[in-house]
């Protein structure tokens, strides 16, 4: 095990968010963390959060139009327990802009019992991009062994540039993993499909999100699904978050629920930028909005400040829990029904996760 650059903490500091008006307690519980994504706790309790990572000194590469991105291993996992934070996996493949915000890199993790976690790299691009980077993990699904040592189980790429199942160009993102026994399910964010990667490691097409008409003059006609989350209810049915694309117009994304052979339907909707769901031990959903709101008049673009975690109802009735986070990307939900969330969330050294009681 590799300790974290940062000394171990218990807690570094109190904070207060809105809530409906109200002031709400919640802690920070981890600090220092590079572009953090995703959030799980393991069976022993310990909870661990994937971190995308920072810019590097290796090649860089344009993938998005007016956009350069560099390479380096700066992705990593890291673990709070017993009041400790401490990288237990490091040097893992990732990207970011160069002032080192918006990685992409390690952007999941989940955990199936003792065995270890499922974690994810993420791409945002095709073949060529990742040759271009110099990488070669980027678009795989991982494990990571209790030890932190891990290997490559999947390649989500390949499977993208074989089948391609939503069409138009070739691009993977392995955002969100959920780790099942019949399973690990992939909501890939850049293929705008979901995913099924079995023991072996063969990948199957489990659903494909078709694009959303744009409701305003701004940006093309229509707008990509962008799944980001992928869940499981207590009623046994699937849920998978959408972030939506450009112009990420208030009220347009949307939660899906999955089932095995049929096409997603929309479940609820209103929502901005979806990053992750999760549900508690009581059975209820937690969301979290990357932002809300936007520039006038058509809500256009990300604010600082402005990303919310909800409980959605099953009538999805939206109960905001914490307001005014600052581009948050996870959430997690423990056996005691406490709540963590990310905060600072696409920002290298200053990401964090917050932490609200029971």
């Amino acid at each position: 095990m590799k300790l974290s650059r940062m000394a171990p903490i218990i807690v570094v500091s109190m904070a207060w968010l809105t809530l409906a008006g109200t002031a709400v307690a919640q802690t920070v519980v981890m600090s220092g963390l590079d572009n953090p994504r995703g959030l799980a706790f393991a069976p022993n309790g310990a909870l661990y959060v994937a971190e995308a990572g920072r810019v590097g000194d290796g090649p860089c590469a344009v993938n998005t139009p007016g956009e350069t991105r560099c390479f380096g291993a700066s992705g990593a996992v890291t673990r709070l327990w017993k009041g400790q934070q401490s990288r237990v996996v490091e040097g893992l493949e990732s990207h970011a802009l160069p002032d080192g915000s918006s990685a992409s890199g390690p952007n999941d993790i989940s955990f199936l019992g003792t065995g270890g976690a499922y974690v994810t790299l993420g791409l945002g691009g095709d073949r060529a991009f990742q040759e271009a980077l110099g990488g070669k993990y980027a678009g795989n699904l991982i494990h990571m062994a209790a030890s932190g040592k891990w290997k490559v189980v999947a390649n989500i790429l390949q499977h993208e540039v074989d089948e391609n199942p939503a069409g138009g160009p070739i691009d993977s993102n392995p955002f969100g993993v959920l780790a099942e026994s019949g399973g690990r399910l992939i909501a890939d964010a850049g293929a705008n499909a979901l995913f099924r990667v079995a023991a072996s490691g063969r990948v199957e097409t489990e659903a494909v999100f078709p694009p959303l008409p744009n409701p305003t003059p701004v940006g093309p006609p229509m707008v990509e699904a962008v799944p980001t989350a992928v869940a499981r209810g207590p009623d046994g049915v699937l849920s998978v978050g959408e972030l939506t694309g450009f112009p990420f117009v208030p009220g347009v994304a949307s939660i899906y629920r999955v089932v095995p052979g049929r096409d997603p339907v929309v479940h609820c909707t209103g929502f901005k930028a979806i990053m992750d769901l999760a549900f508690g031990p009581d059975g209820a959903l937690y969301v979290v909005e990357n932002a809300t709101g936007g520039v006038p008049p058509f809500g256009l673009f990300f604010l600082p400040h402005t990303g919310r975690l909800s409980r959605v109802a099953p009538d999805c009735t939206v109960t905001p829990v914490l307001e005014g986070l600052n581009r948050p990307t996870a959430v997690a939900v423990g056996a005691d029904g406490a709540v963590c969330v990310t905060n600072n969330g696409v920002t290298a050294g200053a990401g964090e996760v917050l932490m609200i009681a029971p």
